[in-house]
């Protein structure tokens, strides 16, 4: 059974990066194979690890509920071909982008379909990076799967530390068997305060560690230069990789 990570943040904390710097921190010590999963509805995990998108679940999802299945083929084998199209690959971890949420109407043939895909292709891999939006809507689709890492991603203000504890209760009343949880603050400035170490200990959060706010991170992000490019001695990856070593387990 693959050991399963998952990221979770409010928009605008580094969330991603942070989730390209674990594919990254799990590459380098040989922790394969990785499948990261994009389960964020703005879609931009691929940016970060540097591979190319050519469909996603989510509209091999659409085009099965449309009808969209050529003559002869039986929705099984349209789904499976549509979804083994959607894995991005690349020689060291593969990346699958779940897309956009369900409209209207009935999907549940569809996601029927997807859940047992999922179950599958995760079977392949040792470690599973799901990069989630707030919501975590996503995370649910892999009921038969624990989520034995989550790791919530905040900067250091008091919004995103309270939004980070709204998270953490939220994954705490879905059934998806969280094992341990802990925040990482990205784009840290200097020392914390003690007001602000207050806060996240009133949120019931646990601090795995703080990330530095890095000039060269915005730079490759500017340029459109993958993330997971930045060397391992970069300030703010080797704090990612330290913080990684202390709660990565498997």
């Amino acid at each position: 059974m693959p050991y399963n990570i998952a990221l979770a943040g409010k928009g605008g904390v580094g969330k991603t990066t942070i989730a390209g710097m674990l594919v990254k921190y799990l590459e380098s010590k040989g922790k394969k194979p990785i499948l990261a999963v994009d389960a964020d509805s703005n879609a931009n995990f691929n940016e970060v690890l540097g591979l190319e998108v050519e469909t996603t679940l989510g509209q091999a999802r659409e085009e099965m509920k449309r009808g969209d299945v050529p003559a002869g083929m039986t929705k099984n084998l349209f789904i499976e071909m549509k979804m083994e199209q959607a894995i991005a690959e690349n020689p060291d971890f593969d990346l699958v982008v779940m897309g956009q949420p369900e409209g209207s109407g009935c999907y549940c043939a569809a996601n029927t379909l997807l859940t047992g895909f999922l179950e599958r292709l995760t079977s392949n891999y040792a470690y599973i990076v799901m990069d989630n939006e707030a919501g975590m809507e996503h995370i649910s689709r892999l009921t038969t799967r624990n989520v034995d890492l989550l790791i919530i991603v905040s900067d250091p203000s008091r919004r995103g530390i309270q939004a980070a504890g709204r998270i953490n209760r939220l994954a705490q009343e879905l059934n998806i068997g969280v094992g341990e949880t802990y925040l990482i603050l990205n784009q840290v400035k200097g020392e914390l305060a003690p007001s602000m170490k207050k806060i996240i200990e009133d949120e019931g959060l646990v601090l795995a560690g703080t990330v530095p706010e890095d000039l060269s991170v915005y730079e490759y992000d500017f340029e459109g230069t993958p993330t997971i490019k930045l060397p391992k001695d970069n300030p703010a990856v080797a704090a990612a990789f330290a913080i990684f070593d202390k709660v990565v387990k498997g």
